[in-house]
């Protein structure tokens, strides 16, 4: 792996998630991986898990990590090619990135879409720029479309409940992605990747459901079965994976939604006693009610633990090739 920045970075999916959990039944089992490698970690936009999670999973490996908030500490960083800078931005991705790439072995970014451009966060300027020139293995820490760490966790997570729970049935476990509500217009980055993901493993029953206008980018979504009735969708669902999203098509907006798209323990019932994720952080009694954040289904929390071992099994799979 000399890179990561979706799944197509990944040769056996499977494979990566044993490796996963595997640090997480012991951590520092390459504890000398990493010894006298350097990482480091530019934020463009906030983070808590994906930062802290990363961190530590360096550490496990016996790496020196060093953060980076671009935003509040650097200098405003200009992407365009050819460039005139005149205006706010004071250094250029081509001056910053190279030096930076001297200073680590491994360089993770993690940047946010403008939700004003599709065309420019969809060719996901920022990092490709932060790769082209810095010369090191990337990883993305989330990205204008992406965040593949997330959607690592949460193949991880699935196959960690699988593993405990018997399968009578002999069939696929049913994984729905359900669009819920919010106050304000958010990326489309852990849907497309969630997605992304999931069909490319393969191993699921996977549905997408969401109002009519919050369709996703079919490039991320082949492969699902599409439901714009959440009742519908969730039906014998084994896993419920909650989150929000602009539209796509008109990009960013908030098109009017009517009906309740926010799952409760009373929806709940239609599925086959499902086990209902989120990526953090969540809006409560918006996004997904107390009952069910607190309740017995709830993944959240096993999700947010994981990070570090996704984070972990990513790292170590890099450091073969620095």
């Amino acid at each position: 792996m000399k890179q990561f920045i979706s799944v197509n970075d990944v040769e056996d999916i499977n494979a990566l998630v044993a490796k996963a959990m595997a640090y997480k039944a012991d951590p520092l089992k390459d504890a000398a991986l990493g010894a006298g490698k350097k990482m480091g970690l530019l934020f463009l936009n906030p983070s808590l898990r994906t930062r802290i999670s990363t961190q530590l999973a360096a550490k496990n490996l016996g790496m020196e990590s060093i953060v980076f908030n671009v935003e509040k500490e650097g200098w405003a960083l200009e992407f365009e090619e050819g460039a005139v800078m005149n205006g706010t931005t004071v250094e250029h991705i081509r001056d910053a990135a190279p030096v930076l790439g001297s200073y680590f072995d491994i360089l993770c970014v993690r940047t946010f879409p403008s939700l004003q451009n599709r065309e420019a966060d969809y060719a996901e300027t920022i990092i490709t720029a932060f790769i082209k020139y810095a010369a090191v293995p990337v990883i993305s820490l989330e990205s204008a479309t992406l965040h593949p760490l997330q959607s690592l966790t949460d193949i991880v997570t699935m196959t960690e409940v699988m593993a405990t729970t018997p399968n009578a049935t002999g069939r696929k476990p049913k994984v729905v992605l359900t669009w819920a509500p919010h106050i304000k217009p958010l990326p489309q980055c852990v849907a497309n990747s969630f997605a992304q993901w999931v069909n490319a493993w393969g191993e699921a029953d996977f549905v997408i459901t969401h109002p009519e206008g919050y369709e996703l980018d079919e490039q991320f979504t082949g492969g699902a079965t599409i439901v714009y009735d959440q009742d519908e969708a969730i039906k014998e669902a084994d896993f419920i994976y909650v989150k929000n999203w602009s539209a796509y098509k008109d990009y960013g907006a908030m098109p009017e939604v009517k009906g309740s798209w926010m799952l409760t323990n009373e929806k709940l019932l239609k599925t086959n006693a499902a086990k209902v994720m989120h990526c953090l952080p969540v809006r409560r009694n918006v996004e997904l009610s107390d009952e069910l954040l607190d309740g017995s289904n709830s993944l959240v929390t096993q999700q947010g633990g994981n990070r570090v071992w996704a984070a972990q099994a990513v790292i170590a799979e890099i450091l073969k090739q620095v």
